[in-house]
């Protein structure tokens, strides 16, 4: 399965809303008249974005920068959309610049590195799940995409490793892994392996 079509097949708006429960930190300047426009525009642009309204979702998520050019989560947001929408350059832009903000951002991360992915930037997406793994090691789509991607680039042992911590933290993942690559000794890597995503390693805001 190629990025673009696992990337289809993520449940975008699985959990927009969930963020709602951060809006009271999502402002640099908390209290202030600029905080709380930003905090509302923000509520806007979730509502919007989880109801498919993504014209005016952006519109929200760009008032929200107005107000406080340091929200992470109004780049990261602008990334899905532009993301979903094929953008991968504007896509890749904001997640980067949201990272600037908060470098251990775990979903800007992991959209990240699929898309680094289908750029063709197999190291630094290794790099990138390496990354959500370090800051959340039982994050197991993360665990899926790395081991595909190390068997890719033959380092098999430690890609089989990684599918195996990956099957352990949601056994349901098992069904999207090669038989071989979960047995033991494994022949050589199947050609139809890949980087996938799930609807619990969301790219959703």
């Amino acid at each position: 399965m190629s990025v673009v079509r696992a990337f289809r097949g993520l449940r975008l708006w699985s959990i927009v809303l969930a963020l709602a429960v951060l809006l009271s930190g999502a402002c640099s300047k908390e209290g202030s008249s600029d905080a709380k426009l930003a905090s509302a525009a923000l509520a806007a642009g979730l509502k919007a974005h989880a109801a498919g309204r993504l014209e005016e979702a952006e519109a929200d998520y760009r008032k929200v920068l107005v107000y406080d050019p340091r929200n992470e989560f109004a780049y990261y947001n602008l990334g899905v959309i532009e993301q979903a929408r094929g953008d991968g350059e504007s896509a890749e832009s904001n997640y980067r610049i949201a990272l600037t903000i908060d470098p251990d951002f775990v979903r800007a991360l992991f959209n990240l590195a699929i898309l680094r992915t289908s750029q063709g930037g197999g190291q630094e997406s290794i790099d990138l799940y390496r990354h959500v793994i370090e800051v959340d090691p039982s994050y197991a789509d993360a665990h899926l995409n790395l081991g595909f991607l190390l068997v890719a680039n033959g380092e098999l042992k430690k890609g089989k490793a990684e599918l195996a911590v990956a099957v352990g933290l949601d056994p349901s993942l098992a069904s999207r892994v090669p038989e071989d690559l979960l047995a033991s000794p494994a022949p050589q890597p199947s050609g139809s392996a890949g980087p996938q995503a799930s609807g619990s390693a969301t790219s959703s805001p």
